[in-house]
């Protein structure tokens, strides 16, 4: 609200002559809350460490629980539910005496299926999606405690098994995507540009003759942040590459690193798919609707910077009035969904990574089962097997000498990859 500091103590000269010194505190509390030279928490911090670690094991958990109810004949709706509601739960019962501390939901449960790319997670008023086997489902999800966010993403082929693989475009997709998420966990480190990262992403990618999602972006996370200043572009157009900027990554950040792949072209559309998760800007708007203004007022209460649901609002009609106006003036953005071409299909995983002086350490992401997919493309870059075989674990160089310890064994690139 004051940004600048002439200004600030102006108002607060100004208001405390017109009101009276009742209004000192309030006035001081939001100045601080703005002052920009406020230090910054970071993983430099053990405290802070431990509060993305314990989202991370949150989020791992409920990834879990809500994978296992993706199942044949299952609602998407009630599945994205359950798991809002499971990181609300989980969430509720760290830091329980710190009673100013926030936490909760950082990014509501999506599931996204098939050509679907992302952000499908339907209010009741919008149709609903059953699952069938054989659909490639993407489950997107994150927590936060005291606004350190962890966000996680995992693809899974419904009625995959030891005995029935899953073959075709489906297993060249989703193999596709996590050889690119390895590669690119890889090159998480400080001192590397970000443009690296998007180069082994389409490497990988094309190996499997698929492409990642155009202009999909990996950010950097903050405390109550979810989209950092230093971002990772995947499969930049020409108009991109010129825009984006190339950043260097340092240490004691921390990453989503989301990757996206398609069979398809990888450029994502809109259709008539209705927006269902929006996200607070830092912008300032004087609302002249009453209904925007309690749907506004509601939001900063109940969320904050943190993307949310529709769905969490009581009356879901004066919603879906309210964020009209706040997203036509930009008080509020839109998580689009968006569809590549029917008939094609995409695969996500995504994970957040804290850069720690040792190097890279995943938080997030469950393990991947590779046997139970089966491509005809194989992995040929000497380039791109060199970085997959390389240790992602930051303790490997410490512990050269107990190579029986399988965890710190580097990746193996299975043959038919």
């Amino acid at each position: 609200m004051y940004r600048d500091s002439k200004e600030t103590s102006n108002s607060i000269e100004y208001k405390i002559k017109q009101y009276g010194f009742s209004v000192i505190k309030t006035l001081v509390v939001e100045t601080m809350a703005d002052d920009k030279d406020v230090a910054e928490k970071t993983i430099a911090e053990d405290l802070v460490v431990t509060k993305y670690k314990m989202a991370g094991e949150i989020v791992n958990r409920v990834l879990k629980q809500v994978i296992d109810k993706c199942v044949a004949g299952a609602s998407v709706r009630e599945i994205c539910q359950f798991g809002d509601q499971l990181i609300v739960d989980e969430t509720s019962k760290v830091f329980k005496k710190e009673k100013d501390l926030k936490k909760g939901i950082a990014f509501p449960t999506c599931i996204s299926v098939n050509n679907c790319i992302c952000h499908f997670s339907p209010i009741p008023s919008e149709p609903d999606y059953t699952l069938e086997n054989e659909d490639v489902v993407k489950v997107d999800l994150g927590a936060h405690i005291d606004g350190f966010i962890a966000v996680v993403a995992h693809t899974i082929v419904l009625g995959a098994s030891s005995e029935k693989k899953v073959t075709g475009r489906r297993a060249d997709v989703v193999l596709a995507a996590h050889y690119a998420s390895e590669a690119a966990l890889r090159l998480l480190k400080a001192g590397n540009e970000t443009y690296a990262i998007t180069d082994v992403v389409q490497n990988a990618a094309e190996t499997f003759q698929c492409n990642p999602v155009e202009g999909m972006l990996s950010h950097q996370l903050k405390q109550f942040k979810i989209d950092g200043e230093k971002t990772i572009i995947q499969n930049p157009n020409d108009a991109q590459k010129k825009e984006h900027e190339k950043f260097e990554l340092d240490k004691h950040e921390v990453y989503a690193m989301d990757v996206l792949i398609s069979t398809g072209e990888g450029v994502g559309k809109e259709t008539d798919t209705r927006v269902a998760i929006y996200k607070k800007t830092d912008e300032t708007y004087q609302l002249k609707l009453k209904a925007s203004r309690m749907f506004y007022t509601e939001v900063r209460q109940k969320h904050g910077n943190m993307p949310f649901n529709l769905r969490t609002f009581q009356d879901e009609t004066k919603a879906k009035m309210g964020v009209v106006e706040c997203v036509k003036n930009k008080l509020i953005e839109p998580f689009q969904v968006l569809y590549e071409k029917s008939g094609e299909f995409v695969a996500q995983f995504k994970f957040t990574v804290l850069l720690m002086p040792n190097g890279p350490h995943k938080i997030t992401g469950l393990p991947f089962e590779a046997d139970l997919y089966q491509s005809e493309y194989f992995i040929t870059s000497l380039k791109l097997k060199s970085i997959l075989n390389s240790s992602a674990n930051p303790k490997a160089a410490k512990k050269k000498k107990k190579k029986s310890e399988s965890s710190d064994q580097p990746m193996e690139v299975q043959a038919t990859a």
